[in-house]
């Protein structure tokens, strides 16, 4: 049974596809590499035996020749979330390219997809983040799942990346001298609440394993068929809240940090007009605190910690990701 896995070349894509070869969980026969790169460098040095196409959300066509003759489609969702701004309506924001993905799928004799969706546990989140996703999800269940034509899916909620933290205090980015936390005393923001936090290195694991189990057998495809399950690290031991991060970044740097919770309006005029980020961004980003809030990122099941176990892995610490990325 072959596999295509989309966006080879990206953070998570590039993860998963390195753990399937490093593990040697499925023969490189078995793969498909689906890419808008072919020529890119992290491609350049992989088994001959993996087979590499080119395939492009925006060109449907493109998709359907990628995907043909694979039985199993990893379905990376897509970063081109400029589409969801400004609360693009249903079927336009970024569900449109995972929809275009789908229906290729469907062309193409695909039978049962794998979505990368995002850690936010509720069905009904409010996040902005979560919109194209959740659409994806009823798409998945109410458009693709036929049961009489073979057709299913599994939704893999993937953790928050242990390495987007900055992202989460207030828009920072450590590698630009312009966005870093230096001289920054107090990181607005409209809410706070604790989430776990995995590296994406430990995902791409995970996600890797899962994938190996449904291409592998028959009885493994049935373990996953039409489930939607979360892959994060579990309880309070790598749980932590943008307060909490800031604390950890203090410790580090010696200098002053914490978290002052402000209304939405603030938040959106605080980040577009004092730090200069786009307003569509901040708007569309600014709910994220509020589900934070609610609990949503917070997580319980453990199938994470059971793939990386069936290979004698451990999570990394989410200090240590922290700690490793303010001490660069």
């Amino acid at each position: 049974m072959s596999i295509v896995l989309t966006a080879p070349t990206g953070k998570l894509g590039n993860a998963t596809l390195t753990a399937l070869l490093t593990h040697s969980l499925l023969p490189p026969s078995t793969l498909i590499l689906s890419t808008s790169s072919p020529d890119s460098p992290k491609l350049s040095s992989l088994p001959s035996t993996l087979t590499i196409r080119p395939g492009n959300f925006n060109t449907p066509a493109s998709l359907v020749t990628a995907f043909t003759g694979a039985r199993v489609l990893f379905l990376v969702s897509t970063p081109a979330i400029d589409l969801d701004f400004n609360f693009t309506p249903y079927p336009n924001g970024r569900e449109s390219q995972h929809i275009a993905a789908i229906e290729a799928a469907r062309e193409a004799g695909v039978t049962h997809i794998v979505y990368t969706s995002l850690g936010f546990n509720s069905e009904e989140s409010g996040a902005g983040v979560m919109r194209a996703h959740l659409h994806t999800h009823r798409y998945l269940r109410e458009k693709w799942a036929d049961e009489a034509a073979g057709r299913s899916y599994t939704i893999l909620r993937e953790g928050l990346y242990a390495e987007s933290w900055p992202l989460y205090l207030g828009h920072a980015d450590l590698a630009d001298p312009g966005r870093d936390l230096e001289g920054r005393r107090e990181v607005p923001l409209a809410g706070d609440g604790r989430a776990n936090w995995v590296a994406i290195e430990d995902l791409g694991v995970a996600n890797a394993v899962i994938l190996a189990e449904i291409v592998g057998s028959e009885e493994g495809l049935a373990k996953w068929r039409n489930r939607i399950v979360t892959l994060s690290t579990r309880g309070k031991k790598d749980r932590a809240s943008c307060g909490e991060i800031a604390e950890m970044v203090r410790k580090i740097r010696g200098e002053e940090l914490r978290v002052k919770i402000v209304g939405e309006d603030e938040h959106v005029k605080y980040y577009t007009q004092e730090r200069g980020v786009e307003e569509p961004y901040v708007r569309w980003w600014v709910s994220t605190y509020p589900a934070l809030e609610n609990g949503e990122c917070e997580n319980e099941e453990d199938v994470l910690e059971e793939c990386l176990a069936g290979l004698r892995l451990k999570a990394r610490s989410f200090e240590e990701v922290v700690g490793e990325m303010v001490r660069k």
